[in-house]
Protein backbone atom coordinates (compact mmCIF):
# COMPACT_ATOMS: atom_id res chain seq x y z
CA UNK A 1 0.00 0.00 0.00
CA UNK A 2 1.38 3.24 -1.20
CA UNK A 3 0.78 6.48 1.34
CA UNK A 4 1.74 10.12 0.61
CA UNK A 5 1.10 13.52 -0.91
CA UNK A 6 0.86 13.67 -4.39
CA UNK A 7 0.29 16.46 -7.51
CA UNK A 8 -3.59 16.89 -7.33
CA UNK A 9 -3.50 16.25 -11.37
CA UNK A 10 -2.57 12.91 -10.79
CA UNK A 11 -4.80 11.73 -7.78
CA UNK A 12 -7.52 10.40 -10.15
CA UNK A 13 -7.97 6.23 -9.01
CA UNK A 14 -6.43 7.08 -5.25
CA UNK A 15 -8.25 7.22 -1.86
CA UNK A 16 -8.36 10.65 -0.23
CA UNK A 17 -6.42 9.83 2.82
CA UNK A 18 -8.00 13.77 4.86
CA UNK A 19 -11.12 16.14 3.91
CA UNK A 20 -11.53 18.53 1.86
CA UNK A 21 -13.85 21.63 1.84
CA UNK A 22 -14.33 22.91 -2.19
CA UNK A 23 -16.52 25.76 -3.19
CA UNK A 24 -19.94 23.93 -2.77
CA UNK A 25 -18.98 20.72 -2.27
CA UNK A 26 -16.67 18.31 0.34
CA UNK A 27 -15.02 15.73 -0.21
CA UNK A 28 -14.64 13.33 2.73
CA UNK A 29 -12.07 11.01 3.98
CA UNK A 30 -12.00 7.88 2.27
CA UNK A 31 -13.38 9.06 -1.00
CA UNK A 32 -12.15 7.35 -4.14
CA UNK A 33 -11.25 10.28 -5.91
CA UNK A 34 -12.08 10.54 -9.53
CA UNK A 35 -11.04 12.68 -13.05
CA UNK A 36 -13.77 15.68 -11.69
CA UNK A 37 -12.35 15.67 -8.38
CA UNK A 38 -8.91 15.93 -9.57
CA UNK A 39 -9.69 18.94 -11.96
CA UNK A 40 -11.67 20.61 -9.18
CA UNK A 41 -9.08 20.26 -6.57
CA UNK A 42 -6.74 22.40 -9.26
CA UNK A 43 -9.36 24.86 -10.18
CA UNK A 44 -9.67 25.25 -6.26
CA UNK A 45 -6.09 25.83 -6.12
CA UNK A 46 -5.43 22.78 -4.00
CA UNK A 47 -2.03 21.29 -5.77
CA UNK A 48 -1.34 18.39 -3.78
CA UNK A 49 -3.36 15.64 -1.38
CA UNK A 50 -2.57 13.31 0.94
CA UNK A 51 -3.79 9.71 -0.74
CA UNK A 52 -2.76 6.09 -0.39
CA UNK A 53 -3.13 3.67 -3.35
CA UNK A 54 -3.58 -0.07 -2.60
CA UNK A 55 -1.37 -2.95 -3.81
CA UNK A 56 -2.36 -5.69 -5.66
CA UNK A 57 -2.37 -7.82 -2.26
CA UNK A 58 -4.54 -5.44 -0.71
CA UNK A 59 -8.28 -6.00 0.31
CA UNK A 60 -9.80 -2.61 0.59
CA UNK A 61 -10.85 -1.39 3.83
CA UNK A 62 -14.60 -2.13 3.44
CA UNK A 63 -14.49 -5.73 1.87
CA UNK A 64 -11.74 -6.58 4.70
CA UNK A 65 -14.18 -5.51 7.62
CA UNK A 66 -17.04 -7.25 5.86
CA UNK A 67 -14.90 -10.70 5.73
CA UNK A 68 -13.81 -10.17 9.34
CA UNK A 69 -17.83 -9.77 10.26
CA UNK A 70 -18.83 -12.64 7.80
CA UNK A 71 -16.17 -15.43 9.21
CA UNK A 72 -16.74 -14.24 12.99
CA UNK A 73 -20.80 -14.45 13.40
CA UNK A 74 -22.68 -16.60 14.89
CA UNK A 75 -26.12 -17.83 15.13
CA UNK A 76 -28.29 -14.87 16.46
CA UNK A 77 -26.73 -12.58 15.22
CA UNK A 78 -27.10 -10.07 11.81
CA UNK A 79 -24.60 -7.48 10.58
CA UNK A 80 -24.16 -3.93 9.26
CA UNK A 81 -23.00 -3.44 5.66
CA UNK A 82 -19.71 -2.31 6.32
CA UNK A 83 -18.72 1.44 5.65
CA UNK A 84 -15.36 2.90 6.57
CA UNK A 85 -13.98 -0.32 7.09
CA UNK A 86 -16.37 -1.23 10.23
CA UNK A 87 -19.45 -3.46 10.68
CA UNK A 88 -21.35 -3.90 13.54
CA UNK A 89 -22.63 -7.29 14.87
CA UNK A 90 -26.49 -6.83 16.07
CA UNK A 91 -28.36 -8.66 18.42
CA UNK A 92 -31.69 -10.23 17.14
CA UNK A 93 -32.76 -10.95 19.75
CA UNK A 94 -32.83 -10.81 23.79
CA UNK A 95 -30.45 -13.20 25.64
CA UNK A 96 -26.38 -13.64 26.59
CA UNK A 97 -23.47 -13.04 23.86
CA UNK A 98 -21.15 -16.48 24.20
CA UNK A 99 -17.58 -16.46 23.25
CA UNK A 100 -14.29 -17.39 23.86
CA UNK A 101 -11.99 -14.16 24.75
CA UNK A 102 -8.99 -15.78 24.15
CA UNK A 103 -9.62 -16.52 20.29
CA UNK A 104 -10.88 -12.81 20.70
CA UNK A 105 -7.40 -11.78 21.71
CA UNK A 106 -5.52 -14.48 19.09
CA UNK A 107 -7.72 -12.55 16.37
CA UNK A 108 -6.76 -9.11 17.13
CA UNK A 109 -2.59 -10.14 17.34
CA UNK A 110 -2.45 -11.34 13.67
CA UNK A 111 -2.24 -7.72 12.49
CA UNK A 112 -2.41 -4.03 14.22
CA UNK A 113 -4.42 -3.07 11.61
CA UNK A 114 -7.47 -5.67 12.09
CA UNK A 115 -9.20 -5.46 14.94
CA UNK A 116 -12.46 -6.27 16.53
CA UNK A 117 -14.06 -5.60 19.65
CA UNK A 118 -16.87 -6.97 21.67
CA UNK A 119 -18.78 -6.50 24.91
CA UNK A 120 -17.56 -8.47 27.92
CA UNK A 121 -18.28 -12.71 27.98
CA UNK A 122 -21.35 -13.38 29.10
CA UNK A 123 -22.94 -10.09 28.77
CA UNK A 124 -26.78 -9.64 28.55
CA UNK A 125 -28.11 -8.27 25.69
CA UNK A 126 -31.23 -7.14 23.70
CA UNK A 127 -32.66 -7.05 20.54
CA UNK A 128 -30.87 -4.16 18.34
CA UNK A 129 -27.98 -4.49 20.41
CA UNK A 130 -24.61 -3.19 18.76
CA UNK A 131 -22.61 -6.44 20.48
CA UNK A 132 -19.78 -6.12 18.89
CA UNK A 133 -17.97 -4.36 15.74
CA UNK A 134 -14.86 -5.91 13.08
CA UNK A 135 -12.68 -2.37 11.97
CA UNK A 136 -10.07 -2.24 9.77
CA UNK A 137 -7.61 0.38 10.77
CA UNK A 138 -5.84 1.74 7.09
CA UNK A 139 -7.62 1.93 4.20
CA UNK A 140 -6.45 -1.42 3.09
CA UNK A 141 -5.25 -4.48 4.68
CA UNK A 142 -3.06 -7.48 3.22
CA UNK A 143 -5.00 -10.67 2.39
CA UNK A 144 -2.28 -13.07 4.01
CA UNK A 145 -3.10 -11.12 7.37
CA UNK A 146 -6.65 -10.97 7.05
CA UNK A 147 -7.20 -14.67 6.14
CA UNK A 148 -4.79 -15.22 9.23
CA UNK A 149 -7.23 -13.27 11.15
CA UNK A 150 -10.38 -14.91 9.74
CA UNK A 151 -11.47 -17.53 11.97
CA UNK A 152 -12.98 -20.72 10.90
CA UNK A 153 -15.34 -20.71 12.71
CA UNK A 154 -17.79 -18.11 14.78
CA UNK A 155 -16.86 -16.22 17.75
CA UNK A 156 -19.73 -14.80 18.80
CA UNK A 157 -23.16 -16.24 19.17
CA UNK A 158 -26.39 -14.76 21.23
CA UNK A 159 -27.95 -17.92 23.49
CA UNK A 160 -31.65 -16.37 23.39
CA UNK A 161 -33.57 -16.52 26.82
CA UNK A 162 -36.10 -19.51 26.84
CA UNK A 163 -39.64 -19.19 28.17
CA UNK A 164 -38.90 -20.96 30.92
CA UNK A 165 -40.74 -21.62 34.61
CA UNK A 166 -39.28 -20.57 38.08
CA UNK A 167 -40.05 -21.63 41.25
CA UNK A 168 -39.65 -19.20 43.96
CA UNK A 169 -39.65 -20.38 48.02
CA UNK A 170 -38.75 -17.83 50.51
CA UNK A 171 -37.73 -18.85 54.37
CA UNK A 172 -39.48 -17.32 57.13
CA UNK A 173 -38.45 -16.79 60.39
CA UNK A 174 -40.74 -15.06 63.59
CA UNK A 175 -40.50 -11.01 62.72
CA UNK A 176 -40.34 -11.09 59.49
CA UNK A 177 -42.83 -8.75 58.04
CA UNK A 178 -45.14 -10.25 55.16
CA UNK A 179 -44.76 -6.53 53.43
CA UNK A 180 -41.10 -7.75 53.08
CA UNK A 181 -42.22 -11.02 51.48
CA UNK A 182 -44.65 -9.51 49.12
CA UNK A 183 -42.37 -6.71 47.87
CA UNK A 184 -39.45 -9.93 47.26
CA UNK A 185 -42.14 -11.85 45.82
CA UNK A 186 -43.00 -9.20 42.84
CA UNK A 187 -39.08 -8.10 42.47
CA UNK A 188 -38.22 -11.82 41.48
CA UNK A 189 -41.63 -12.26 39.57
CA UNK A 190 -40.31 -8.75 37.91
CA UNK A 191 -36.17 -10.37 37.48
CA UNK A 192 -37.92 -13.49 35.58
CA UNK A 193 -40.23 -11.83 33.36
CA UNK A 194 -37.36 -9.48 32.06
CA UNK A 195 -36.09 -12.88 30.52
CA UNK A 196 -38.83 -13.88 29.35
CA UNK A 197 -39.17 -16.46 31.97
CA UNK A 198 -42.16 -16.97 33.90
CA UNK A 199 -42.37 -17.14 38.06
CA UNK A 200 -44.73 -19.78 38.87
CA UNK A 201 -46.58 -18.82 42.60
CA UNK A 202 -44.35 -17.98 45.26
CA UNK A 203 -43.85 -21.04 48.16
CA UNK A 204 -43.21 -20.02 51.86
CA UNK A 205 -42.04 -21.96 54.51
CA UNK A 206 -40.61 -21.40 58.17
CA UNK A 207 -36.27 -21.08 58.08
CA UNK A 208 -36.04 -24.77 59.36
CA UNK A 209 -34.34 -27.40 57.28
CA UNK A 210 -36.73 -30.06 57.91
CA UNK A 211 -39.82 -27.83 56.39
CA UNK A 212 -37.81 -26.95 53.46
CA UNK A 213 -37.66 -30.06 52.23
CA UNK A 214 -40.96 -30.67 52.75
CA UNK A 215 -41.28 -27.47 50.25
CA UNK A 216 -38.69 -28.71 47.96
CA UNK A 217 -40.13 -31.70 47.52
CA UNK A 218 -43.44 -30.01 46.67
CA UNK A 219 -41.47 -27.65 44.05
CA UNK A 220 -39.80 -30.42 42.26
CA UNK A 221 -42.58 -31.82 41.66
CA UNK A 222 -44.10 -29.11 40.11
CA UNK A 223 -41.90 -29.72 37.04
CA UNK A 224 -39.99 -26.04 36.85
CA UNK A 225 -36.87 -25.50 35.20
CA UNK A 226 -35.21 -23.41 37.67
CA UNK A 227 -35.86 -23.34 41.69
CA UNK A 228 -34.68 -19.87 43.77
CA UNK A 229 -34.67 -20.04 47.42
CA UNK A 230 -34.63 -16.63 48.99
CA UNK A 231 -33.61 -17.57 53.03
CA UNK A 232 -34.60 -15.40 55.93
CA UNK A 233 -31.00 -15.66 57.12
CA UNK A 234 -28.37 -15.50 54.87
CA UNK A 235 -26.51 -18.58 53.85
CA UNK A 236 -22.98 -18.97 55.65
CA UNK A 237 -21.75 -22.52 55.82
CA UNK A 238 -22.07 -25.61 53.08
CA UNK A 239 -23.86 -27.22 55.97
CA UNK A 240 -26.43 -24.36 56.30
CA UNK A 241 -30.25 -24.21 56.52
CA UNK A 242 -30.72 -24.04 52.37
CA UNK A 243 -27.76 -26.69 51.44
CA UNK A 244 -28.78 -28.87 53.76
CA UNK A 245 -32.49 -29.19 52.31
CA UNK A 246 -31.04 -29.27 48.84
CA UNK A 247 -29.10 -32.67 49.91
CA UNK A 248 -32.18 -34.14 51.94
CA UNK A 249 -34.26 -33.47 48.45
CA UNK A 250 -31.33 -35.90 46.89
CA UNK A 251 -29.58 -32.69 45.46
CA UNK A 252 -25.87 -31.96 45.61
CA UNK A 253 -23.99 -28.39 46.12
CA UNK A 254 -22.30 -27.50 43.32
CA UNK A 255 -20.73 -24.53 44.70
CA UNK A 256 -21.11 -21.88 47.72
CA UNK A 257 -19.76 -18.17 47.23
CA UNK A 258 -19.14 -15.98 44.37
CA UNK A 259 -16.45 -13.45 43.75
CA UNK A 260 -19.23 -10.62 42.70
CA UNK A 261 -20.63 -8.04 45.22
CA UNK A 262 -22.88 -7.35 46.27
CA UNK A 263 -24.17 -11.33 45.72
CA UNK A 264 -20.80 -12.90 47.53
CA UNK A 265 -22.96 -15.55 49.41
CA UNK A 266 -24.73 -17.40 46.27
CA UNK A 267 -25.03 -21.15 46.65
CA UNK A 268 -25.73 -23.27 43.76
CA UNK A 269 -26.70 -27.13 43.68
CA UNK A 270 -28.92 -29.16 41.83
CA UNK A 271 -31.53 -31.74 42.54
CA UNK A 272 -31.76 -34.25 39.36
CA UNK A 273 -31.62 -31.47 36.21
CA UNK A 274 -33.32 -28.96 38.44
CA UNK A 275 -30.58 -26.22 38.99
CA UNK A 276 -31.15 -24.56 42.94
CA UNK A 277 -29.87 -20.96 43.33
CA UNK A 278 -29.33 -20.24 47.27
CA UNK A 279 -29.91 -16.61 46.42
CA UNK A 280 -27.98 -13.53 48.62
CA UNK A 281 -30.14 -11.37 50.33
CA UNK A 282 -29.37 -8.64 48.14
CA UNK A 283 -32.34 -10.06 45.71
CA UNK A 284 -34.58 -8.32 47.67
CA UNK A 285 -33.62 -5.27 45.58
CA UNK A 286 -33.93 -5.05 41.87
CA UNK A 287 -30.19 -3.57 41.52
CA UNK A 288 -28.06 -5.90 39.69
CA UNK A 289 -26.21 -8.63 42.04
CA UNK A 290 -24.38 -11.82 41.50
CA UNK A 291 -27.84 -13.94 41.47
CA UNK A 292 -28.63 -11.95 37.72
CA UNK A 293 -25.56 -13.16 36.25
CA UNK A 294 -25.78 -16.88 37.53
CA UNK A 295 -29.96 -16.78 36.37
CA UNK A 296 -29.47 -14.76 33.40
CA UNK A 297 -26.94 -17.59 32.04
CA UNK A 298 -29.13 -20.38 33.52
CA UNK A 299 -32.28 -19.15 31.31
CA UNK A 300 -30.42 -18.58 27.91
CA UNK A 301 -29.24 -22.26 28.48
CA UNK A 302 -25.74 -21.59 28.73
CA UNK A 303 -24.24 -23.83 31.46
CA UNK A 304 -23.13 -22.06 35.30
CA UNK A 305 -20.78 -24.61 37.12
CA UNK A 306 -17.93 -23.54 40.21
CA UNK A 307 -15.63 -23.40 38.00
CA UNK A 308 -18.09 -20.37 35.78
CA UNK A 309 -18.52 -19.01 39.12
CA UNK A 310 -15.02 -18.39 40.05
CA UNK A 311 -14.11 -16.61 36.59
CA UNK A 312 -16.59 -14.11 37.48
CA UNK A 313 -14.68 -11.74 39.27
CA UNK A 314 -13.21 -10.08 36.67
CA UNK A 315 -16.27 -7.07 36.47
CA UNK A 316 -17.59 -8.44 39.23
CA UNK A 317 -17.61 -5.50 41.83
CA UNK A 318 -20.58 -4.13 41.15
CA UNK A 319 -21.03 -1.53 44.28
CA UNK A 320 -21.04 2.09 44.40
CA UNK A 321 -17.79 3.40 44.35
CA UNK A 322 -16.81 7.19 44.86
CA UNK A 323 -15.10 7.49 40.97
CA UNK A 324 -18.32 5.36 39.42
CA UNK A 325 -21.15 6.79 41.46
CA UNK A 326 -23.90 5.66 39.20
CA UNK A 327 -26.68 4.29 40.77
CA UNK A 328 -27.05 0.13 40.31
CA UNK A 329 -30.72 0.45 39.52
CA UNK A 330 -30.42 3.20 37.14
CA UNK A 331 -27.16 1.54 35.46
CA UNK A 332 -29.25 -1.91 35.19
CA UNK A 333 -32.42 0.20 34.01
CA UNK A 334 -30.12 1.53 31.09
CA UNK A 335 -28.24 0.31 28.06
CA UNK A 336 -24.47 0.89 28.79
CA UNK A 337 -24.13 0.43 24.51
CA UNK A 338 -25.70 2.03 21.33
CA UNK A 339 -28.43 0.14 19.69
CA UNK A 340 -28.31 0.31 15.91
CA UNK A 341 -30.08 3.49 14.48
CA UNK A 342 -33.81 2.85 13.84
CA UNK A 343 -33.90 3.74 9.99
CA UNK A 344 -37.77 3.95 8.81
CA UNK A 345 -38.12 3.84 5.10
CA UNK A 346 -40.80 6.02 3.52
CA UNK A 347 -41.86 5.14 -0.11
CA UNK A 348 -43.60 7.93 -2.04
CA UNK A 349 -46.34 6.29 -4.31
CA UNK A 350 -48.84 9.34 -4.07
CA UNK A 351 -47.85 10.47 -7.90
CA UNK A 352 -50.54 11.36 -10.80
CA UNK A 353 -47.76 9.94 -13.24
CA UNK A 354 -48.19 12.49 -15.41
CA UNK A 355 -45.48 12.05 -18.07
CA UNK A 356 -47.18 8.47 -18.20
CA UNK A 357 -50.04 9.62 -19.44
CA UNK A 358 -52.96 7.85 -18.38
CA UNK A 359 -51.28 4.83 -16.71
CA UNK A 360 -50.81 4.74 -13.04
CA UNK A 361 -46.81 4.11 -13.57
CA UNK A 362 -46.62 2.45 -10.23
CA UNK A 363 -49.07 -0.26 -10.95
CA UNK A 364 -47.69 -1.17 -14.59
CA UNK A 365 -45.98 -4.24 -15.28
CA UNK A 366 -42.29 -5.00 -15.26
CA UNK A 367 -41.44 -8.45 -15.08
CA UNK A 368 -44.60 -9.99 -13.97
CA UNK A 369 -45.57 -7.21 -11.07
CA UNK A 370 -46.44 -4.15 -10.79
CA UNK A 371 -43.50 -1.86 -10.67
CA UNK A 372 -44.29 -0.50 -6.82
CA UNK A 373 -43.79 -3.81 -5.81
CA UNK A 374 -40.22 -4.59 -7.14
CA UNK A 375 -39.17 -1.27 -5.02
CA UNK A 376 -40.77 -2.63 -1.90
CA UNK A 377 -39.70 -5.54 -2.23
CA UNK A 378 -35.56 -4.47 -2.17
CA UNK A 379 -36.79 -1.85 0.77
CA UNK A 380 -38.36 -5.02 2.77
CA UNK A 381 -35.06 -7.25 2.13
CA UNK A 382 -32.81 -4.29 3.71
CA UNK A 383 -32.00 -3.46 6.88
CA UNK A 384 -34.65 -0.72 7.62
CA UNK A 385 -37.16 -0.91 10.66
CA UNK A 386 -40.35 -0.39 9.19
CA UNK A 387 -41.87 0.43 6.08
CA UNK A 388 -44.57 3.61 5.36
CA UNK A 389 -46.16 3.88 1.85
CA UNK A 390 -47.52 7.16 1.50
CA UNK A 391 -50.87 7.05 -1.32
CA UNK A 392 -52.44 9.34 -3.25
CA UNK A 393 -53.86 8.90 -6.80
CA UNK A 394 -55.43 5.57 -6.94
CA UNK A 395 -55.20 5.22 -3.36
CA UNK A 396 -56.84 1.84 -3.53
CA UNK A 397 -55.05 0.18 -6.50
CA UNK A 398 -51.87 0.94 -5.29
CA UNK A 399 -52.47 -0.50 -1.78
CA UNK A 400 -54.41 -3.39 -2.73
CA UNK A 401 -50.87 -4.35 -5.08
CA UNK A 402 -48.69 -4.62 -2.03
CA UNK A 403 -51.14 -5.07 0.82
CA UNK A 404 -49.34 -8.62 1.54
CA UNK A 405 -46.29 -7.02 2.29
CA UNK A 406 -45.50 -5.51 6.16
CA UNK A 407 -46.24 -1.97 5.72
CA UNK A 408 -48.36 0.38 7.01
CA UNK A 409 -50.14 2.88 4.72
CA UNK A 410 -50.30 6.91 4.92
CA UNK A 411 -53.02 9.01 2.79
CA UNK A 412 -51.73 12.25 1.07
CA UNK A 413 -55.38 13.64 0.24
CA UNK A 414 -53.80 17.17 -1.59
CA UNK A 415 -51.25 15.02 -3.41
CA UNK A 416 -51.91 17.11 -6.44
CA UNK A 417 -50.17 20.25 -4.43
CA UNK A 418 -46.77 18.65 -5.24
CA UNK A 419 -43.86 15.94 -4.12
CA UNK A 420 -43.70 18.27 -0.48
CA UNK A 421 -47.20 17.32 0.59
CA UNK A 422 -46.79 13.74 -0.17
CA UNK A 423 -43.23 13.89 1.94
CA UNK A 424 -44.53 15.62 4.90
CA UNK A 425 -47.37 13.26 5.33
CA UNK A 426 -44.88 10.29 5.33
CA UNK A 427 -42.97 12.39 8.00
CA UNK A 428 -46.14 12.46 10.10
CA UNK A 429 -46.98 8.88 9.92
CA UNK A 430 -43.30 8.21 11.45
CA UNK A 431 -42.79 6.58 14.79
CA UNK A 432 -40.98 9.06 17.50
CA UNK A 433 -38.15 6.43 18.28
CA UNK A 434 -36.77 6.65 15.15
CA UNK A 435 -33.60 8.11 14.14
CA UNK A 436 -33.49 8.83 10.42
CA UNK A 437 -35.71 8.20 7.47
CA UNK A 438 -34.89 6.73 3.92
CA UNK A 439 -36.96 8.49 1.08
CA UNK A 440 -37.61 6.09 -1.43
CA UNK A 441 -39.55 6.77 -4.80
CA UNK A 442 -41.73 4.15 -6.17
CA UNK A 443 -40.68 4.65 -9.68
CA UNK A 444 -37.13 3.38 -9.04
CA UNK A 445 -37.86 -0.42 -9.19
CA UNK A 446 -33.78 -1.36 -9.68
CA UNK A 447 -32.69 0.16 -6.52
CA UNK A 448 -30.52 -2.88 -5.26
CA UNK A 449 -31.27 -3.69 -1.33
CA UNK A 450 -27.10 -3.81 -1.21
CA UNK A 451 -27.28 -0.03 -2.11
CA UNK A 452 -30.13 0.43 0.72
CA UNK A 453 -27.76 -1.14 3.63
CA UNK A 454 -24.95 0.76 2.46
CA UNK A 455 -26.63 3.84 3.11
CA UNK A 456 -27.70 3.02 6.17
CA UNK A 457 -24.65 1.55 7.77
CA UNK A 458 -23.04 4.99 6.49
CA UNK A 459 -25.63 6.66 8.77
CA UNK A 460 -23.45 8.73 11.90
CA UNK A 461 -25.00 12.18 12.51
CA UNK A 462 -22.15 12.41 15.37
CA UNK A 463 -19.74 11.87 12.47
CA UNK A 464 -20.82 14.47 10.49
CA UNK A 465 -22.95 11.48 8.00
CA UNK A 466 -26.30 13.07 8.48
CA UNK A 467 -27.93 12.51 5.38
CA UNK A 468 -26.19 9.72 3.00
CA UNK A 469 -26.88 10.13 -0.45
CA UNK A 470 -25.84 7.34 -3.13
CA UNK A 471 -23.48 7.74 -5.94
CA UNK A 472 -22.95 5.80 -9.37
CA UNK A 473 -20.55 7.31 -11.53
CA UNK A 474 -19.89 10.39 -10.08
CA UNK A 475 -23.64 11.26 -9.74
CA UNK A 476 -25.91 11.74 -6.86
CA UNK A 477 -29.26 9.76 -6.94
CA UNK A 478 -31.76 7.87 -5.03
CA UNK A 479 -32.89 7.55 -2.08
CA UNK A 480 -31.56 9.15 0.22
CA UNK A 481 -31.42 8.80 4.11
CA UNK A 482 -31.97 11.87 6.68
CA UNK A 483 -31.47 12.13 10.05
CA UNK A 484 -34.21 13.10 12.49
CA UNK A 485 -32.98 16.39 13.16
CA UNK A 486 -34.20 17.40 9.67
CA UNK A 487 -37.83 16.32 10.16
CA UNK A 488 -39.00 19.95 11.26
CA UNK A 489 -37.81 21.61 8.38
CA UNK A 490 -38.89 18.93 5.87
CA UNK A 491 -42.12 19.94 7.41
CA UNK A 492 -41.86 23.35 6.25
CA UNK A 493 -40.96 22.27 2.66
CA UNK A 494 -44.21 23.21 0.21
CA UNK A 495 -44.84 22.73 -3.35
CA UNK A 496 -42.87 20.58 -5.79
CA UNK A 497 -40.07 20.56 -3.69
CA UNK A 498 -38.60 17.19 -2.24
CA UNK A 499 -36.59 16.45 0.95
CA UNK A 500 -33.20 16.78 -1.68
CA UNK A 501 -33.92 20.20 -1.59
CA UNK A 502 -32.27 20.44 2.18
CA UNK A 503 -28.47 18.76 0.59
CA UNK A 504 -27.62 22.09 -0.48
CA UNK A 505 -28.36 23.99 2.55
CA UNK A 506 -26.01 21.18 4.71
CA UNK A 507 -23.40 20.23 2.49
CA UNK A 508 -20.85 19.68 5.79
CA UNK A 509 -23.55 16.76 6.91
CA UNK A 510 -23.79 14.93 3.75
CA UNK A 511 -22.08 11.72 2.96
CA UNK A 512 -21.74 10.55 -0.51
CA UNK A 513 -21.66 6.50 -0.49
CA UNK A 514 -20.36 5.39 -4.25
CA UNK A 515 -22.34 1.91 -5.47
CA UNK A 516 -22.18 -0.30 -8.19
CA UNK A 517 -25.42 0.54 -8.72
CA UNK A 518 -27.32 2.17 -11.74
CA UNK A 519 -30.37 1.55 -10.10
CA UNK A 520 -29.96 4.75 -8.20
CA UNK A 521 -30.20 7.28 -11.04
CA UNK A 522 -33.31 5.06 -13.18
CA UNK A 523 -36.43 6.55 -12.15
CA UNK A 524 -39.60 4.97 -14.86
CA UNK A 525 -41.65 7.64 -15.25
CA UNK A 526 -42.63 7.60 -19.15
CA UNK A 527 -43.38 5.34 -21.25
CA UNK A 528 -40.15 5.09 -23.11
CA UNK A 529 -38.11 4.61 -20.09
CA UNK A 530 -40.63 1.71 -18.64
CA UNK A 531 -40.36 -0.14 -22.41
CA UNK A 532 -36.39 -0.10 -22.34
CA UNK A 533 -36.81 -2.06 -18.29
CA UNK A 534 -39.15 -4.36 -19.90
CA UNK A 535 -37.34 -5.12 -23.06
CA UNK A 536 -34.17 -5.61 -20.45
Amino acid sequence: MEFGPVPSNTAAGAILAHSIRLPGRALKKGHLLTSDDAAALQQAGIETVTVCRLDAQDVAEDAAADSLAKAATGHGLNRSAAFTGRVNLIAQQDGILVYDAAQLDSLNRVDEGITCAALPPYSRVSARQMVATAKIIPFGVPNAALKSACPEAPIFNIQPFQPLSIGLIQTVLPGVKPSVLDKTDQIMSARAASLGATQIAPARCAHDEQDLTIALTAMVAENVSIITIVGASAIVDRRDVIPAAISRCGGEIEHFGMPVDPGNLLLLGRIGEIPVIGAPGCVRSPKPNGYDWVLERLVAGVPVDGSGIMAMGSGGFLKEIPVRPLPRAEAGAKNPTSQSPRIAGLMLAAGQSRRMGSANKLLEDLDGKPMLRHSLEALSASQIDGITVVTGHQADRVRASVSDLAVSFADSPAYANGLAETVKRGIAALPESVDGVLICLGDMPRVKTETLNRLIAAFDPTEGRAICVPVHQGKRGNPVLFARRFFTEIMDLSGDTGAKSLIGAYEDQVVEIAVDDPGVLLDLDTPEALKMAQNR
